[in-house]
């Protein structure tokens, strides 16, 4: 019998293949499961006593932005393109600590509900370093959690990115948006060259991921760099693909063809390519994305909040595209709660004209949000499922929580009602990171009070770029809100040229 054999007895347990939860004992050597058992027949000197607990899989957030734990709450009735505008104040002018606290807020945010590992597209303006990658990465190390690192780059500015929007400003308005620059191609990809070839950290904890954040920002010369990059250190790609409608229209616009055609022609698309949103993406997009191996983070909350409309879901999964589920970052969706993000993704898919049995149901929305973003993250071999050989990411549930009582059906209850209330503890890699709601390896007043200094100091520090920002906003809603109409007037299937095989 293995020394670090640890026996997991006493609750309900929802495992890989059940459709209900069972009284199980959850077997656990070192930070892996060993065996699921019959509860009350594995032994072991080392016990965990989970009476009154429901365990479920760590939840797997599929695409967030750690730089948004300190942006909470900025913006109300903003789309994406206003989102976009505000970016520069949003994020500018941090130093590593702010990058830092920022991710541990996000983090502990998600732990707290449920969700053990994430794909983080993060901001490290004006161009990433080293250092700044290691400051994400110590605190998701730091947190616990499991993580794909992909700094978010371009080298087109938003103003650029968009066909004919420069042009549309007043001229004062267009000098303040044309003094507004990205960095080379060069400047941003050698440090992520850098830290791709000095990486450190245990690959099955935090990996290190690359995202050309939006494909109009970037030039065709930079997804090219992007790809080789991608290729020669084996990194995984995500991007926010047609997003939004205006997205879709500057596509055709700049490339005369649909924004995943053009990086297929890029060849960009492949089996560690996935797409976040993919709201406005065609019957032959989605032919694309299955064809080579692609993936699309769901994010409906977010999807919502900037108005961008409601992901088809059924019908890229109906195609064969793997789908997993995210929440987006706190800026653009307000919190990282996966029950949330889970819910909605079932409930939004209810709109389109289909019949009940077609729609999102609880179970596949709950596999969707740990299998399918497993699959995003390239982790599907370890982590979303509770089962012999995966990793001891668990989540232990208060039954006695109003979420949970009475317990008529666990699955049903969790996507439907849960809201992350109900959760107590939660393991990753069989170590606890929560523990009857405490943080055992963090001081979390201390860094609550760190983030309640750093917000204030940006905020003073970003003011002028914000009443920047805010001067430009009227012209960029006015032009992008046309923009998105031509994109609005086009037929769902649009006849897209051969992009070859």
């Amino acid at each position: 019998m293995p020394n670090d054999r640890t026996v997991i007895h006493g609750a309900l347990v929802l495992a890989h293949g059940d459709t209900a939860a069972r009284p199980a004992d959850i077997i656990v050597s070192g930070d892996s499961i060993d065996a699921i058992e019959p509860a009350g027949t594995a032994q072991s000197p080392r016990q965990i006593d989970a009476t009154g607990r429901l365990i479920i899989p760590g939840l797997v957030n599929a695409h967030t932005h750690g730089h948004g734990g300190l942006a909470k709450g900025l913006g109300d009735r903003w789309s994406l393109d206003l989102l976009l505008n505000a970016g520069p104040w949003i994020n500018g002018a941090r130093t590593g600590q702010d990058r830092y606290l920022s991710t541990v807020v996000s983090a502990v945010e998600m732990i707290r509900k449920g969700c053990t590992a994430c794909y983080d597209l993060s901001a490290m303006l004006p161009v990433p370093s080293v250092e700044a990658i290691n400051d994400v990465a110590q605190a998701y190390a730091d947190v616990g959690m499991r993580a794909v690192i992909s700094p978010m780059i371009a080298d087109r500015t938003f103003y650029q990115a968009i066909p004919g929007l420069l042009d549309a400003f007043p001229a004062q308005l267009r000098s303040l948006a044309e003094a507004m620059r990205a960095a080379s191609p060069d400047a941003t990809l050698a440090p992520i060259r850098e830290a791709a070839r000095t990486w450190t950290h245990p690959a099955d904890r935090i990996r290190l991921g690359i995202a050309p954040t939006i494909p109009l920002h970037c030039s065709d010369e930079f997804l090219a760099g992007c790809r080789d990059l991608a290729a020669e250190f084996g990194l995984p790609v995500q991007t926010h693909l047609a997003e939004s409608a205006s997205q879709r229209a500057a596509a055709l616009k700049r490339y005369g063809t649909t924004l995943t055609a053009h990086l297929h022609r890029m060849r960009l698309l492949g089996p560690g390519f996935s797409a976040a949103h993919a709201i406005w993406i065609d019957d032959a997009e989605i032919e694309l994305l299955a064809r080579h191996g692609g993936a699309v983070a769901h994010n409906p909350g977010s999807n919502l909040r900037l108005g961008n409309g409601i992901s088809d879901i059924r019908r890229a999964i109906a195609g064969g595209v793997t789908v997993g589920v995210g929440t987006d970052g706190s800026s653009s969706s307000d919190n990282q709660n996966m029950f949330e993000a889970t819910r909605l993704a079932a409930f939004v898919s209810r709109v389109f004209d289909r019949p009940p049995q077609d729609w999102i149901g609880a179970a596949e929305a709950l596999k969707l949000a740990t299998e399918g973003s497993a699959q995003v993250l390239g982790m599907a071999d370890r982590i979303g499922r509770i089962a012999a050989g995966y990793k001891a990411d668990l989540v232990f549930l208060d039954l006695d929580h109003v979420n949970l009582v009475p317990l008529n059906d666990a699955i049903q209850q969790l996507v439907n009602g849960e809201d992350g209330a109900a959760v107590r503890d939660v393991m990753v890699g069989g170590r606890f990171v929560l523990r009857d709601g405490r943080l055992p390896d963090l001081d979390w007043p201390r860094i609550a009070g760190q983030a309640r200094d750093a917000a204030a100091r940006l905020s003073r520090v970003n003011a002028g770029t914000r009443h920047t920002a805010d001067r430009l906003a009227p012209v960029v809603s006015h032009f992008c809100v046309g923009l998105g109409r031509c994109a609005h007037d086009l037929p769902r299937k649009l006849a897209a040229e051969p992009v070859g095989p």
